[in-house]
């Protein structure tokens, strides 16, 4: 009961994560938000969320050493990203993130903001991608590309994580249909890029102005 509240409880701060991103990238428009649109984000985001935890539990039960490994590799990658992002643009380095902060005050904000980033990528795409160029430190574009590397690397990586559970199992999961987990986990995920992909296609409130559609960019 308690998992459930928990999973419950994280997908509705993802969903109103993608709201209040949605409104912040948006901002000199009027966004209304349809019902459709949240039960997309709602299904999306159970799916996704929910078997991520599924894999690294269960991978992590017959290879304990080897989840930190993943794990701090996700992590360390994410933190990374941003930063390696704002060195090749070459851009100045934030100042007006608060007046009263010195440089190196500034520079543990920003350490912070993509800690929290990161975190939330290990188990689902972040609904603002963070952008240290820009003086909202938030990224106004929308980017299919970064979105569809995203996905697919995931998906794989999921992939690869039950494939290694269901070889080193053990006599615990002795009661439990081992190709039938591993497919509907699979399933799954799919699920949950199925109801990103609705959302994105004809749910999302300010579809009209992109400049091309998910699927054209697929």
């Amino acid at each position: 009961i308690f998992m459930v509240l928990s999973l419950l409880s994280i997908v509705y701060g993802a969903l109103r994560c993608n709201i209040l991103a949605i409104k912040i990238k948006y901002d000199d428009y009027n966004i209304r938000v349809k019902p459709a649109a949240y039960l997309c984000i709602f299904m999306w985001r159970s799916f996704e969320i929910a078997t991520r935890v599924t894999v690294l539990v269960l991978f992590g039960s017959v290879l304990r050493i080897w989840v930190f490994v993943v794990v701090l590799l996700n992590f360390l990658g994410f933190f990374l990203y941003p930063w390696i992002l704002f060195w090749l643009s070459k851009s100045p380095f934030p100042e007006n993130i608060e007046k009263e902060l010195s440089r190196v005050g500034t520079t543990i904000v920003l350490c912070l903001l993509t800690f929290l980033y990161a975190g939330i990528n290990m188990f689902c795409w972040s609904a603002a991608q963070v952008e240290l160029s820009d003086p909202d430190l938030i990224s106004k574009s929308q980017n299919w590309y970064r979105m569809t590397v995203y996905y697919i690397v995931r998906l794989m990586e999921n992939a690869f994580l039950l494939l290694m559970w269901y070889i080193y199992r053990t006599d615990f999961y002795i009661y439990v249909c081992a190709p039938m987990l591993f497919l509907q986990l699979l399933i799954g995920y799919c699920m949950g890029i199925f109801f990103m992909l609705v959302f994105y296609q004809f749910c999302h409130p300010c579809k009209k102005l992109f400049s091309s559609s998910i699927t054209e960019a697929l």
